[in-house]
């Protein structure tokens, strides 16, 4: 070994010493914050937020300010851990694009419970089996998952935050051959990503829908010729070969997910406020429900309409708009809102995604 090798891991493990002491320090004194709070809420995401954007703001490389948001949301998930282990419900089995989106909100410090449906995370949630719940709420390509929608609706729980996870689709199998694929097995919402590279490499193949991309991967194991779409963590979780990466057909391909919970959320500085309202059935009832956020000054980033099932042709519309409902301007809008439109519920404010 080189004498400059040798000094440069000698730096090394001083640095790693000099961490290891700070990390601990840091520890204590979540613990410490911990026993002040006195059985008040363990998370909170509008100071979590605050302080991955100051560190990204302030990371001067060379490090990327991804790596920088991943290593101490990390972090903070060990020492939250130290005041309590968090459980946080989602769409499961295990290996899912909505396990990977928990962790990466949570770290990896928490006590996932993998569920079977949407609806069973909104349970456990409401249960309180978990504390929070993490469900997908909407893609890029595919656009809204309704049935997420649907329960926030009717439910008590609100938003307590959003995580977006780009989406890299795998053709996953015990085959070493794609040429050989007779039988895919996903999620309806993978196969409508994907439709263009199947119908192009995959024509004669049958296509299979079930409950998640994690259970494609488990069927995917038990047949010869066949093969799943999902993400490289279902490949490992599965021992499955990969025989085709990022088969998705837009490469910008991301889904948004939602953190569920009983809690509500204080201004964080860069938040997102999610609502749904209706409209009486008059001519112009639409336009007049986003005047409100016109004159007041607020964005609105989303407009979905789903089926009221209060009758035939009723809808409602979902919205995301800018701002903390706290905020001056938002809550003006909010108020007038209220005033005007046959229906509103305020879903959650909660800090845009980091």
């Amino acid at each position: 070994m080189s004498d400059a090798l040798q000094t440069l891991r000698a730096q090394i493990d001083r640095i790693d010493d000099e961490l290891l002491r700070l990390f601990n320090a840091r520890a204590a004194l979540a613990q410490q914050i911990g026993h002040a709070k006195q059985g008040a809420v363990v998370l909170r995401p509008e100071r979590e937020a605050q302080v991955l954007r100051r560190l990204a703001e302030a990371n001067p490389g060379p490090l990327p300010a991804e790596s920088v948001t991943a290593l101490f949301t990390e972090i903070m998930s060990h020492c939250r851990a130290l005041e309590q282990p968090l459980a946080v419900a989602f769409l499961g089995p295990q290996g899912t694009f909505t396990e990977a989106a928990t962790f990466k909100r949570f770290g990896s410090a928490v006590q996932g419970q993998p569920c079977a449906t949407i609806d069973d995370v909104f349970r456990a949630v409401e249960s309180g089996a978990a504390q929070y719940g993490v469900a997908p709420v909407e893609n890029s390509t595919e656009g809204a998952v309704g049935r997420t929608l649907d329960l926030l609706l009717n439910s008590n729980l609100s938003i307590c935050g959003e995580v977006t996870l780009p989406v890299h689709q795998c053709l996953l199998s015990n085959e070493s051959d794609p040429a050989v694929i007779r039988k895919v097995y996903s999620h309806p919402q993978s196969f409508g990503q994907c439709q263009g590279w199947l119908n192009a490499n995959l024509p004669q193949a049958q296509r299979i829908t079930v409950s998640s991309n994690a259970e494609a991967a488990r069927l995917a194991t038990l047949e010869p010729l066949a093969a799943a779409i999902g993400g490289e963590q279902a490949a490992g979780h599965f021992n499955l070969n990969v025989l085709a990466h990022n088969i998705e057909d837009d490469p910008r391909n991301t889904t948004r997910f939602l953190v569920i919970g009983a809690q509500a959320v204080a201004p964080s500085g860069r938040d997102k406020t999610s609502l749904v309202v209706s409209a009486p059935n008059q001519p112009g009832a639409v336009h007049a429900l986003l005047a409100p956020l016109a004159a007041n000054g607020v964005s609105m980033t989303k407009l979905e309409s789903r089926p009221a099932r209060s009758g035939l042709w009723e809808y409602v519309f979902f919205a995301d708009i800018e701002g903390h409902q706290q905020d001056a301007p938002v809550a003006a809008a909010l108020a007038e809102l209220k005033r005007i439109a046959a229906f509103v519920k305020i879903l959650g404010s909660y800090p845009a995604a980091v």
